[in-house]
């Protein structure tokens, strides 16, 4: 009898767990960095006037992560993400009664287009992401670190944000 109902407690976790993956699948769910491109973007050239900057290295890894096939040159059959603007502003927020800096903003800003067999698949398109940060001139040292930290972080956040947008291409 005991081996009757574990042999059926089997069957009903079984059917459980399938009905949990299907429903999964069944509404788009997908773990994070691996949504599938739409087939424009399967080969991708990425065109940037400095292509060792912290968000084209992260973009490149996202596209990479995501199953596209960077090439080194445009070409039939590729498509061409351009990178026109990639900078990064660094902003006063506040000074210390001794007129010393304390906040400051930073800003990566970056704007990208699209384009395959000649047919523009996304206009130039600005994206930007902001984060505050407080500075000590004691720690000097570990501020800079700081900044250079949230910088790499809000490139990778940016490079998210612009593949969620490509996703969106036809």
């Amino acid at each position: 009898m005991l081996p009757v109902i574990t042999h059926t407690l089997i069957r009903l976790r079984t059917a459980l767990l399938l009905g949990v993956v299907l429903a999964l699948a069944g509404c788009g769910f997908a773990l994070q960095g691996r949504v599938p491109l739409p087939p424009s973007l399967h080969t991708v050239y990425v065109d940037a006037q400095d292509s060792q900057s912290e968000f084209v290295l992260a973009l490149r890894a996202s596209l990479t992560s995501s199953g596209a096939q960077l090439v080194d040159a445009g070409g039939p059959g590729v498509a061409t993400l351009r990178v026109s603007q990639d900078h990064v502003t660094e902003r006063v927020l506040s000074v210390s009664a001794r007129n010393i800096p304390t906040d400051y903003e930073l800003t990566y800003e970056v704007q990208l287009s699209v384009t395959s067999g000649g047919q523009e698949l996304m206009a130039p398109e600005p994206l930007s992401l902001t984060r505050i940060y407080s500075f000590d001139e004691q720690q000097m040292l570990a501020k800079d670190r700081e900044r250079d930290a949230l910088l790499e972080v809000l490139a990778r956040e940016l490079s998210g944000v612009a593949l969620r947008r490509l996703y969106s291409l036809p």
